[in-house]
């Protein structure tokens, strides 16, 4: 039965990012002696080495830049696991996983940027926040929900996997219960619960500092180089969208979505974004796509190119 259903979590999870990133060859590789390292960290219903969506992406980097190292963070024992902390677990273990999967890595010790895919551009911001030892330079969100979402419309996987975690947050998102093993209950942003939110929310109201002001958070996040943003314009996974750029729905509504510069997030500048706007090292980038759907000449030109190469 394990095997039937995993056999079919792997087959849905191909056709989904069947677009993800196009076959087109690379040429002209970029030349680059001092390489920085790259790690990658992947999103919901993928693994770290699936070789039509990780493992290409991890290609693709390599063809661009000689001689870089790029290490694709697999959380667990094996590829299952791997696949099932997408879904299942509590963030703030993996999260620890994650920072210490990274220590002990050798070729990281001096620095890496960091692409985060989906979730796990959420997911990487809370490294940087919380583990500043070894240093992300450059911190690629690609479609991650910074503010989190409100709203579970697809979901990539196995079926039984998804029913489940729409279960989850249907039966409530903030019961303690659910907080310690749904992952997408730990970044759900009900805006008409504010204060359970605040209060019941295990890892995103904590990452935000929105229970109690964790000042190291601020200035470890500040460290970056670059923490760049990406944003999928007709994305219909994250909800809403503009989440991917710091933006959320005011408490008590959702009919209007405020944009970075008008939350309290921002204005009482909780984590450092103000910091990292007014030096320039906060950058937005609008993919016309939906979610994840981003060409190789895409991800080259706007973040190879600029951010690890």
């Amino acid at each position: 039965m394990k095997a039937v259903t995993f056999g079919f979590f792997v087959f849905t999870f191909l056709c989904y990012f069947r677009s993800f990133i196009t076959s087109e060859e690379i040429d002209n590789p970029l030349n680059n002696n001092e390489t920085i390292p790259t790690v990658l960290w992947h999103g919901m219903g993928d693994s770290c080495c699936n070789p039509l969506s990780m493992g290409r992406i991890k290609k693709l980097i390599e063809s661009e830049i000689n001689g870089i190292y790029v290490h694709s963070l697999k959380l667990g024992g094996n590829i299952a696991s791997d696949m099932e902390h997408g879904y299942l677990g509590n963030m703030n273990k993996l999260v620890t996983e994650a920072c210490a999967i990274i220590r002990y890595d050798p070729k990281l010790k001096n620095g890496y940027n960091a692409v985060g895919f989906s979730q796990a551009g959420l997911f990487f911001r809370a490294v940087a926040q919380r583990c500043p030892v070894p240093p992300i330079k450059n911190l690629i969100s690609i479609g991650g929900p910074q503010q989190g979402i409100f709203g579970f419309p697809y979901c990539p996987g196995s079926t039984t996997l998804c029913n489940w975690v729409r279960y989850a947050l249907d039966m409530g998102a903030y019961l303690t219960y659910v907080q310690n093993r749904i992952v997408q209950a730990q970044y759900w942003h009900d805006p008409y619960q504010a204060d359970d939110y605040k209060d019941k929310n295990i890892f995103l109201a904590d990452l935000n500092n929105e229970k109690t002001q964790n000042d190291e958070y601020k200035k470890n996040l500040q460290k970056l180089e670059n923490l760049v943003l990406v944003k999928f314009a007709r994305d219909q996974m994250v909800v809403p969208r503009e989440s991917e750029w710091f933006g959320f729905y005011p408490d008590e509504n959702t009919t209007v979505v405020l944009d970075m510069k008008q939350t309290k997030l921002y204005k009482e500048d909780r984590i450092g974004l103000k910091g990292l706007k007014e030096a320039g090292k906060l950058k937005f980038i609008a993919i016309d796509g939906d979610h994840l759907r981003i060409s190789n000449e895409d991800f080259i030109e706007k973040i190879v190119k600029p951010y690890l190469a």
